[in-house]
């Protein structure tokens, strides 16, 4: 039975991977805070029903605290790290920037070390496409120049990438980043638009729109995305001097065993189309407030995924429909709002 550590399980994204990779026959060891960025009791209920498999295994306890991610990895033996956890949300990065630092920063440090120190027969890490920052060349491919974060979110995700490039070569740990976009599905943070939006609809409150609705963004089903790092754990970046055939535009480092992904739907949607589907789904029109541009936001995001459909084989494919209604569904049932 493979061995997997995957930090953030009681997280939006962490929980669906751990319970397809449960699913798939791995022993999965958990490591999450439980910070109370958002409502701890959504987190609790992720970790309590990941419980109900006896192939997971929790430990609560911070990143930063490099002994108890030692601890954790040293019982559940790794043969893969999956680093997802770290303080999340482009806007509260202008609030609480320390936060970002000490969880992405120094928490992806000891991550790193735990990698190191295990030997894992592949690190994979949670990048995100705000680290694409001001380009307008799009859709965003991973080869594109990345110098300009428009946030210290997107400079600390950007420099998880450089520190797992450093460890890759230094240690020759087979190393991927993936690049998420945009992500919405059951089980969602509170704190992301969609959440916000279905939520309003259903309360008949009424939701802010900044630069007036003319934003666009890839959004990315979350079954889709757990489902592309699920076959990435098997796409193994090879050394540098390996007789691996080459797929084509691969970000390979020519250093290091080590590659960036891009993890997207490869669709370009307005808000506005996204905001219409989910007034659709709730059978309502919400009421909205269009405001100018918030500071750091970008006007669009849209992912080139043809490296990763190289890689696995795969293409992240649910429409938008069917993905909002998934997520009212759950919204209703858990909530009770039937």
């Amino acid at each position: 039975m493979r061995s997997v550590l995957i930090t953030g399980t009681a997280g939006f994204i962490g929980y669906h991977l751990a319970q397809l990779l449960l699913d798939e026959g791995f022993r999965v060891s958990g490591f999450d805070a439980m910070t109370d960025y958002y409502d701890v009791r959504l987190k609790t209920r992720r970790h309590q029903n990941l419980l109900q498999n006896p192939n997971f295994t929790c430990t609560e306890a911070y990143l930063e605290d490099a002994p108890a991610l030692k601890a954790a990895c040293d019982k559940a033996q790794p043969d893969v790290i999956i680093h997802l956890a770290g303080q999340a949300g482009v806007r509260y990065s202008l609030e609480n920037p320390r936060s970002y630092i000490e969880a992405n920063v120094l928490g992806t440090f000891n991550v790193t070390e735990c990698a190191r120190e295990h030997q894992v027969a592949h690190l994979l890490m949670a990048s995100t496409s705000s680290v694409y920052g001001a380009s307008t060349e799009m859709p965003f491919d991973e080869g594109q120049q990345t110098d300009h974060p428009l946030t210290l979110y997107a400079a600390t995700k950007r420099a998880n990438e450089h520190m797992g490039h450093a460890y890759a070569h230094l240690w020759q740990i087979p190393t991927t980043m993936f690049r998420f976009f945009t992500v919405y599905g059951p089980w969602g943070r509170p704190d992301l638009a969609f959440f916000k939006f279905v939520r309003a609809g259903i309360n008949g409150d009424s939701i802010d729109v900044y630069n007036h609705g003319r934003l666009a963004r890839d959004f990315t089903y979350v079954a889709d995305l757990v489902r592309g790092i699920r076959l990435l754990i098997d796409a193994v970046p090879p050394l540098p001097d390996s007789e691996t055939p080459p797929v084509p535009n691969d970000s390979l480092s020519p250093v290091a065993p080590y590659r960036v992904v891009n993890i997207g739907n490869g669709t370009k949607v307005p808000l506005m189309d996204f905001i219409t589907e989910i007034e659709n789904a709730l059978g309502t029109t919400i009421s909205k407030n269009f405001l100018e541009m918030q500071k750091g936001d970008v006007p669009a995001t849209w992912a080139d995924n043809s490296l990763l459909q190289a890689l696995t084989g795969y293409k992240p494919e649910t429409d938008l429909k069917t993905g909002i209604q998934a997520f009212v569904d759950w919204y209703r049932q858990y909530y009770g709002t039937e």
